[in-house]
């Protein structure tokens, strides 16, 4: 009998349904409400050079970009190759 192709899956933990509320999805909420106050908390107008124009915006709105941009680059990096 071939150990592969045997229904039985010995040594294989089998991934169960997490529910709703895993430890990682609350985590990331966590983070995440924490950083929206974060940023909405800075609501001051500033001063952003951008190579050679300078721009002048709330502080949210460049704090929420650089979190944006941060988010696509993590997530780019983490996709797998297929």
């Amino acid at each position: 009998m071939n150990p592969r192709r045997s229904g039985s899956r010995i040594g294989v933990a089998e991934r169960g349904d997490g529910g709703l509320l895993t430890p990682r999805r609350i985590t990331v909420a966590v983070v995440t409400v924490l950083a929206l106050i974060f940023v909405f908390e800075n609501t001051g107008r500033t001063r952003i050079r951008l190579l050679i124009p300078e721009v002048t915006l709330p502080l949210w709105v460049a704090l929420l970009g650089m979190g944006f941009i941060g988010w696509l680059c993590g997530a780019l990096s983490l996709r797998r190759k297929r």
